[in-house]
């Protein structure tokens, strides 16, 4: 129950970050959100040392290393992924990927799972298809590229539940603290060499999710592509950009910590398929936002999706 728990929190808490950093996308480069999310993460995993603890051992910063390249190449692949195809079909099949990689994994080490368990998280799938399904007025085709660098980032963001999954479980935030500082110079990087090809009067890019670990995206729920003109740019970093982003930031760090916390919760085989398809359920906490900030309204398809997320829950805690 408290792996459910923990896992559905974390979701939620990833969607508000996805949310909050599609909005500043509006107004910044995508990648220039995310890269200085990931900066503004580390301060509250640093406050949160003498809390939680934090144990750099070999394996707790290999993992850390680990989950961090896996987020990062994750993220940059699938700004890749919605650059050459559309949104409505790239963004779910990431989504799945992400969710179904650490079952396999679980199913490979040889975790059982009851029926149950087993008909939740086929629902949680679905579920979590329906959510992120959104329309896509781009005119972009669906293509082998597009479709294997989505998938590859899915299972990027995949890995992140893994290496998670796999650190020490007296580590604390060590791991999160390693892929977090990974995350940041690997995206602050891509940050620059966007700014520098694109130059004064380039695009704002793909605004679309800027969570370390969260794939989807706010950006495909409130808008979509934003391209920026000079005097936009201009004052792109107003007070309340600034402010966005950060929470953004702290928020994106905090659903980390959930998704640890809840991997750790239990010590029963079924905890890492379970909690990875929970993960996936962030964008209901997306979408929320966006219906009652930006007043935008849910599809019937995703009233169905979060339907059906919340039923796959109960099955869950249930299992």
């Amino acid at each position: 129950m408290l792996t459910v728990l923990l896992g559905l929190t974390g979701a939620v808490v990833y969607g508000a970050a996805d949310f909050l950093g599609g909005v500043a996308a509006r107004r910044l480069r995508a990648v220039t959100v995310a890269a200085a999310a990931a900066a503004v993460g580390l301060v509250p995993l640093t406050v949160g040392i003498p809390v939680v603890g934090a144990d750099p051992s070999g394996p707790a910063v290999g993992w850390g290393l680990v989950a961090g390249l896996s987020g990062g190449v994750g993220v940059l692949l699938l700004y890749r992924a919605l650059a050459i195809g559309p949104m409505s079909v790239l963004s779910p099949l990431t989504a799945v990927f992400a969710a179904v990689v650490p079952v396999v994994v679980a199913l490979v080490r040889g975790t059982s799972l009851s029926p149950t368990a087993w008909v939740a998280l086929v629902v949680a799938v679905v579920a979590v298809v329906l959510v992120a399904a959104v329309r896509d007025t781009s005119g972009a085709r669906v293509t082998p590229a597009g479709l294997v660098t989505a998938a590859v980032a899915g299972c990027g963001f995949g890995g992140i539940v893994l290496a998670y999954d796999a650190a020490p479980d007296g580590s604390g935030v060590a791991p999160l603290l390693v892929a977090r500082g990974v995350q940041t110079v690997l995206l602050g990087a891509a940050a620059v060499v966007v700014a520098v090809r694109s130059g004064a009067s380039g695009p704002a890019g793909a605004a679309l999710a800027v969570g370390a670990s969260g794939p989807v995206g706010a950006a495909a729920q409130t808008g979509g592509t934003v391209r920026v003109g000079r005097s936009a740019r201009a004052g792109a970093w107003s007070r309340r950009v600034v402010a966005t982003v950060v929470a953004c930031g702290v928020l994106d760090a905090l659903a980390n910590v959930c998704i640890q916390a809840a991997l750790l919760a239990g010590d029963d085989p079924s905890t890492l398929p379970v909690v990875s398809v929970l993960n996936a359920l962030y964008p209901i906490g997306t979408v929320a936002l966006a219906g009652v900030v930006l007043r935008e309204r849910l599809t019937p398809v995703q009233w169905s999706g979060i339907g059906l997320a919340f039923a796959a829950a109960v099955g869950l805690a249930l299992a």
